[in-house]
Protein backbone atom coordinates (compact mmCIF):
# COMPACT_ATOMS: atom_id res chain seq x y z
CA UNK A 1 0.00 0.00 0.00
CA UNK A 2 1.62 3.48 -0.88
CA UNK A 3 1.58 5.96 1.54
CA UNK A 4 -0.47 8.89 0.43
CA UNK A 5 -0.83 12.47 1.80
CA UNK A 6 -3.49 13.08 4.23
CA UNK A 7 -7.21 14.97 3.67
CA UNK A 8 -6.80 18.30 3.90
CA UNK A 9 -4.89 21.35 2.89
CA UNK A 10 -1.14 20.36 1.97
CA UNK A 11 0.64 23.81 1.81
CA UNK A 12 2.21 24.94 4.82
CA UNK A 13 2.20 21.00 6.00
CA UNK A 14 6.31 20.90 5.38
CA UNK A 15 5.93 20.07 1.98
CA UNK A 16 7.57 22.10 -0.62
CA UNK A 17 4.54 24.28 -2.81
CA UNK A 18 5.66 25.25 -6.07
CA UNK A 19 2.44 26.89 -7.19
CA UNK A 20 4.68 29.40 -9.38
CA UNK A 21 6.05 26.45 -11.43
CA UNK A 22 5.89 26.79 -15.26
CA UNK A 23 5.21 24.12 -18.39
CA UNK A 24 8.53 23.26 -18.31
CA UNK A 25 9.38 22.62 -14.69
CA UNK A 26 6.05 20.71 -14.50
CA UNK A 27 7.06 18.47 -17.71
CA UNK A 28 10.66 17.99 -16.41
CA UNK A 29 8.93 16.40 -13.09
CA UNK A 30 6.63 14.53 -15.11
CA UNK A 31 9.74 12.97 -16.61
CA UNK A 32 11.41 12.48 -13.68
CA UNK A 33 8.89 10.74 -12.13
CA UNK A 34 8.16 8.71 -15.42
CA UNK A 35 11.98 7.87 -15.48
CA UNK A 36 11.47 6.53 -12.10
CA UNK A 37 13.34 8.96 -10.16
CA UNK A 38 11.00 8.81 -7.15
CA UNK A 39 7.56 7.84 -6.49
CA UNK A 40 4.23 8.10 -8.29
CA UNK A 41 2.28 11.54 -8.96
CA UNK A 42 -1.18 12.62 -9.52
CA UNK A 43 -1.43 15.11 -12.79
CA UNK A 44 -4.43 17.42 -13.08
CA UNK A 45 -4.90 19.37 -16.74
CA UNK A 46 -7.73 21.88 -17.27
CA UNK A 47 -8.82 20.96 -20.10
CA UNK A 48 -11.92 23.31 -20.62
CA UNK A 49 -13.04 26.29 -19.13
CA UNK A 50 -16.08 28.99 -19.80
CA UNK A 51 -15.94 32.28 -18.58
CA UNK A 52 -14.26 33.99 -16.19
CA UNK A 53 -12.06 31.06 -14.75
CA UNK A 54 -8.30 31.64 -12.70
CA UNK A 55 -6.45 29.22 -15.63
CA UNK A 56 -5.99 28.60 -18.79
CA UNK A 57 -6.59 25.74 -20.54
CA UNK A 58 -3.42 23.43 -20.55
CA UNK A 59 -2.45 24.77 -16.91
CA UNK A 60 -1.32 21.97 -15.52
CA UNK A 61 -0.75 20.76 -11.36
CA UNK A 62 1.56 17.69 -9.88
CA UNK A 63 0.98 15.92 -7.01
CA UNK A 64 4.06 13.63 -5.64
CA UNK A 65 2.81 10.68 -3.25
CA UNK A 66 5.51 12.20 -0.68
CA UNK A 67 2.69 15.87 -1.03
CA UNK A 68 4.89 17.68 -3.35
CA UNK A 69 3.10 20.07 -5.32
CA UNK A 70 3.79 21.57 -8.55
CA UNK A 71 2.14 23.77 -10.95
CA UNK A 72 -1.52 25.31 -10.30
CA UNK A 73 -4.51 24.97 -11.47
CA UNK A 74 -5.83 28.25 -9.97
CA UNK A 75 -5.68 28.07 -6.43
CA UNK A 76 -8.92 28.81 -3.77
CA UNK A 77 -11.42 26.25 -3.84
CA UNK A 78 -11.25 24.63 -7.22
CA UNK A 79 -7.46 23.49 -6.45
CA UNK A 80 -8.53 22.23 -3.04
CA UNK A 81 -11.02 19.94 -5.24
CA UNK A 82 -8.52 18.91 -7.24
CA UNK A 83 -5.90 18.06 -5.01
CA UNK A 84 -8.46 16.10 -3.25
CA UNK A 85 -9.04 14.26 -6.56
CA UNK A 86 -5.50 13.63 -6.88
CA UNK A 87 -5.06 12.21 -3.98
CA UNK A 88 -8.02 9.34 -4.60
CA UNK A 89 -6.23 8.71 -7.84
CA UNK A 90 -2.79 8.41 -5.63
CA UNK A 91 -4.67 5.82 -3.92
CA UNK A 92 -6.57 3.83 -6.42
CA UNK A 93 -5.02 4.70 -9.91
CA UNK A 94 -7.94 5.45 -11.31
CA UNK A 95 -8.27 9.05 -13.84
CA UNK A 96 -10.56 11.65 -12.85
CA UNK A 97 -12.69 14.23 -14.01
CA UNK A 98 -13.76 17.55 -12.25
CA UNK A 99 -16.46 19.49 -13.71
CA UNK A 100 -17.50 22.46 -11.22
CA UNK A 101 -19.25 25.87 -11.86
CA UNK A 102 -16.91 28.10 -9.97
CA UNK A 103 -19.74 30.08 -8.46
CA UNK A 104 -22.65 27.52 -7.93
CA UNK A 105 -20.49 24.70 -6.80
CA UNK A 106 -17.40 25.43 -5.12
CA UNK A 107 -18.67 29.54 -4.30
CA UNK A 108 -15.98 31.00 -6.13
CA UNK A 109 -16.47 34.80 -7.43
CA UNK A 110 -14.94 34.02 -10.74
CA UNK A 111 -17.91 33.47 -12.19
CA UNK A 112 -17.15 30.62 -15.08
CA UNK A 113 -16.60 26.94 -14.95
CA UNK A 114 -13.79 24.92 -15.41
CA UNK A 115 -13.22 21.11 -16.02
CA UNK A 116 -10.33 19.55 -15.29
CA UNK A 117 -8.60 15.75 -15.64
CA UNK A 118 -6.65 13.79 -13.01
CA UNK A 119 -4.45 10.85 -13.95
CA UNK A 120 -1.73 8.77 -12.12
CA UNK A 121 1.52 8.78 -13.08
CA UNK A 122 3.53 6.18 -12.94
CA UNK A 123 7.31 4.89 -12.97
CA UNK A 124 8.10 2.77 -15.87
CA UNK A 125 8.64 -0.49 -14.75
CA UNK A 126 12.24 -1.93 -14.22
CA UNK A 127 13.72 -4.70 -15.87
CA UNK A 128 17.04 -5.69 -14.88
CA UNK A 129 18.76 -8.44 -16.85
CA UNK A 130 21.46 -10.95 -14.89
CA UNK A 131 24.02 -11.81 -18.28
CA UNK A 132 24.53 -9.92 -21.49
CA UNK A 133 24.80 -13.48 -23.26
CA UNK A 134 22.21 -14.87 -26.27
CA UNK A 135 19.38 -15.00 -24.60
CA UNK A 136 19.48 -11.43 -23.09
CA UNK A 137 20.29 -9.76 -26.73
CA UNK A 138 17.13 -10.96 -27.45
CA UNK A 139 15.40 -10.11 -24.45
CA UNK A 140 16.61 -6.69 -23.99
CA UNK A 141 15.04 -4.80 -26.98
CA UNK A 142 11.77 -6.97 -26.99
CA UNK A 143 11.27 -5.73 -22.96
CA UNK A 144 12.33 -2.26 -24.02
CA UNK A 145 9.38 -2.52 -26.62
CA UNK A 146 7.06 -3.37 -24.25
CA UNK A 147 7.77 -0.49 -21.96
CA UNK A 148 10.41 -1.64 -19.60
CA UNK A 149 13.23 0.24 -18.38
CA UNK A 150 16.09 -2.24 -18.90
CA UNK A 151 19.37 -2.82 -17.15
CA UNK A 152 21.49 -4.89 -18.22
CA UNK A 153 24.81 -6.28 -15.65
CA UNK A 154 27.62 -8.39 -16.39
CA UNK A 155 31.59 -8.02 -15.45
CA UNK A 156 32.05 -9.04 -19.33
CA UNK A 157 32.27 -5.30 -20.28
CA UNK A 158 32.76 -6.58 -24.07
CA UNK A 159 29.53 -7.88 -24.19
CA UNK A 160 27.80 -4.58 -23.09
CA UNK A 161 28.68 -3.00 -25.97
CA UNK A 162 26.51 -5.36 -28.17
CA UNK A 163 24.54 -3.45 -30.64
CA UNK A 164 21.39 -5.12 -28.57
CA UNK A 165 21.87 -2.79 -25.72
CA UNK A 166 21.84 0.76 -27.35
CA UNK A 167 19.57 2.72 -25.57
CA UNK A 168 19.74 0.10 -22.36
CA UNK A 169 21.26 1.27 -19.00
CA UNK A 170 24.75 -1.50 -18.45
CA UNK A 171 26.47 -2.00 -16.00
CA UNK A 172 29.88 -4.04 -15.03
CA UNK A 173 29.23 -6.47 -12.42
CA UNK A 174 29.15 -9.62 -11.44
CA UNK A 175 26.64 -11.81 -9.22
CA UNK A 176 28.83 -11.50 -6.02
CA UNK A 177 28.45 -7.68 -6.31
CA UNK A 178 24.68 -7.51 -6.56
CA UNK A 179 24.53 -5.75 -3.01
CA UNK A 180 26.23 -2.92 -4.29
CA UNK A 181 25.24 -3.38 -8.20
CA UNK A 182 21.23 -3.01 -7.25
CA UNK A 183 20.90 -0.97 -4.21
CA UNK A 184 17.12 0.40 -4.98
CA UNK A 185 15.67 -2.35 -5.60
CA UNK A 186 12.29 -2.89 -4.43
CA UNK A 187 8.71 -4.06 -4.51
CA UNK A 188 8.46 -2.90 -8.55
CA UNK A 189 11.29 -4.20 -9.99
CA UNK A 190 11.26 -7.30 -11.97
CA UNK A 191 14.22 -9.60 -12.60
CA UNK A 192 15.91 -12.17 -15.01
CA UNK A 193 18.44 -14.04 -14.44
CA UNK A 194 20.50 -15.22 -17.61
CA UNK A 195 24.27 -15.62 -16.63
CA UNK A 196 26.87 -17.89 -18.19
CA UNK A 197 27.01 -20.52 -15.89
CA UNK A 198 24.75 -22.56 -13.46
CA UNK A 199 26.74 -21.50 -10.50
CA UNK A 200 26.22 -17.54 -11.21
CA UNK A 201 22.56 -18.29 -11.68
CA UNK A 202 22.72 -19.98 -8.09
CA UNK A 203 24.50 -17.11 -6.37
CA UNK A 204 22.24 -14.84 -7.99
CA UNK A 205 18.91 -16.35 -7.08
CA UNK A 206 20.15 -16.99 -3.53
CA UNK A 207 21.07 -13.58 -2.83
CA UNK A 208 17.77 -12.23 -4.88
CA UNK A 209 15.62 -13.91 -3.37
CA UNK A 210 15.72 -12.26 -0.06
CA UNK A 211 15.69 -8.87 -1.82
CA UNK A 212 12.60 -6.94 -2.78
CA UNK A 213 11.19 -7.90 -6.29
CA UNK A 214 7.88 -8.06 -8.55
CA UNK A 215 9.44 -10.92 -10.30
CA UNK A 216 12.30 -12.85 -10.41
CA UNK A 217 12.57 -15.85 -12.61
CA UNK A 218 16.10 -17.89 -13.61
CA UNK A 219 16.43 -19.20 -16.99
CA UNK A 220 17.35 -23.09 -16.88
CA UNK A 221 15.79 -26.20 -17.74
CA UNK A 222 13.66 -27.96 -15.27
CA UNK A 223 15.76 -30.21 -13.80
CA UNK A 224 18.43 -27.50 -13.20
CA UNK A 225 15.94 -25.75 -11.33
CA UNK A 226 15.28 -28.73 -9.18
CA UNK A 227 19.07 -28.88 -8.35
CA UNK A 228 19.84 -25.43 -8.12
CA UNK A 229 16.62 -24.47 -5.76
CA UNK A 230 17.06 -27.29 -3.65
CA UNK A 231 20.62 -26.73 -2.62
CA UNK A 232 19.73 -23.06 -1.62
CA UNK A 233 16.63 -24.16 0.13
CA UNK A 234 18.50 -26.90 2.17
CA UNK A 235 21.32 -24.48 2.66
CA UNK A 236 19.09 -21.83 3.92
CA UNK A 237 17.31 -24.62 6.40
CA UNK A 238 20.53 -25.46 7.79
CA UNK A 239 21.38 -22.12 8.08
CA UNK A 240 18.62 -21.59 10.14
CA UNK A 241 16.51 -18.95 7.87
CA UNK A 242 12.81 -18.85 7.67
CA UNK A 243 11.67 -19.94 4.18
CA UNK A 244 11.96 -17.96 1.92
CA UNK A 245 8.58 -15.88 -0.09
CA UNK A 246 8.62 -18.14 -3.20
CA UNK A 247 5.35 -16.74 -4.63
CA UNK A 248 7.14 -14.40 -7.09
CA UNK A 249 9.73 -16.29 -8.21
CA UNK A 250 9.73 -18.32 -12.04
CA UNK A 251 11.98 -21.02 -12.88
CA UNK A 252 12.19 -22.08 -15.71
CA UNK A 253 10.98 -18.70 -17.26
CA UNK A 254 8.33 -17.35 -20.08
CA UNK A 255 4.97 -18.95 -20.93
CA UNK A 256 5.10 -22.38 -23.11
CA UNK A 257 5.26 -21.26 -26.66
CA UNK A 258 7.04 -23.72 -28.14
CA UNK A 259 10.03 -22.21 -29.07
CA UNK A 260 13.89 -22.94 -28.45
CA UNK A 261 15.96 -19.95 -30.17
CA UNK A 262 16.93 -16.91 -28.10
CA UNK A 263 14.54 -14.84 -29.73
CA UNK A 264 11.59 -17.24 -28.92
CA UNK A 265 12.86 -17.14 -25.86
CA UNK A 266 13.00 -13.85 -25.38
CA UNK A 267 9.21 -13.41 -26.97
CA UNK A 268 7.89 -16.04 -24.21
CA UNK A 269 10.00 -14.47 -21.25
CA UNK A 270 8.29 -11.06 -22.08
CA UNK A 271 4.75 -12.11 -22.67
CA UNK A 272 5.18 -13.63 -18.71
CA UNK A 273 6.50 -10.64 -17.65
CA UNK A 274 3.22 -8.85 -19.25
CA UNK A 275 1.02 -11.07 -17.92
CA UNK A 276 2.67 -10.83 -14.55
CA UNK A 277 2.51 -6.91 -14.73
CA UNK A 278 -0.90 -6.72 -16.26
CA UNK A 279 -2.48 -10.04 -14.61
CA UNK A 280 -3.31 -11.99 -17.93
CA UNK A 281 -3.18 -15.29 -17.71
CA UNK A 282 -1.54 -15.97 -21.66
CA UNK A 283 -4.57 -17.55 -22.86
CA UNK A 284 -5.65 -17.52 -26.04
CA UNK A 285 -7.98 -14.47 -27.34
CA UNK A 286 -9.35 -15.93 -30.23
CA UNK A 287 -12.89 -15.46 -30.58
CA UNK A 288 -13.08 -16.93 -33.90
CA UNK A 289 -14.60 -20.05 -33.01
CA UNK A 290 -17.12 -18.35 -31.02
CA UNK A 291 -18.02 -15.63 -34.11
CA UNK A 292 -18.65 -18.20 -36.69
CA UNK A 293 -21.16 -20.38 -34.13
CA UNK A 294 -22.99 -17.23 -33.71
CA UNK A 295 -23.55 -16.50 -37.35
CA UNK A 296 -24.29 -20.31 -37.81
CA UNK A 297 -26.99 -20.42 -35.42
CA UNK A 298 -28.10 -17.28 -37.13
CA UNK A 299 -28.55 -18.64 -40.60
CA UNK A 300 -29.81 -21.75 -39.29
CA UNK A 301 -32.55 -19.96 -37.70
CA UNK A 302 -33.48 -17.64 -40.77
CA UNK A 303 -33.74 -21.28 -43.14
CA UNK A 304 -35.93 -22.66 -40.57
CA UNK A 305 -38.00 -19.64 -40.50
CA UNK A 306 -38.11 -19.34 -44.15
CA UNK A 307 -39.31 -23.24 -44.04
CA UNK A 308 -42.19 -22.34 -41.68
CA UNK A 309 -43.42 -19.49 -43.95
CA UNK A 310 -43.17 -21.33 -46.84
CA UNK A 311 -44.80 -23.83 -45.40
CA UNK A 312 -47.85 -21.84 -44.38
CA UNK A 313 -48.21 -20.30 -48.05
CA UNK A 314 -48.53 -24.05 -49.36
CA UNK A 315 -51.33 -24.77 -46.73
CA UNK A 316 -53.47 -21.44 -47.23
CA UNK A 317 -53.26 -21.30 -51.09
CA UNK A 318 -56.14 -21.04 -53.15
CA UNK A 319 -54.75 -23.94 -55.28
CA UNK A 320 -54.48 -26.22 -52.12
CA UNK A 321 -58.04 -25.76 -51.56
Amino acid sequence: MHDVPPDGPLPGGGKPLRGGAGALDVAREVVTVLEGGRGRAAMATVVGRKGSAPQILGARLLLHEDGEIVGTVGGGAIEAEVLAACRSTLRDGKPRRIDAQLVRDLAMCCGGSMEVFVESLEPQVRLVILGAGHVAQALAPVAQAAGFSVQVLDDREELLENPAYAGVRTASYDVDELRAALPDLDERDYVVITTRDHARDERALAHLLRRPHRYLGMIGSRRKVHAVLGRILRREHQLGRPWPDLSRVRAPIGLALGGRTPGEIAVSVVAELLAERYGGQGSRMSVVEEAAGRIERELEAQAQARDGSEGDDVTTSPEAE
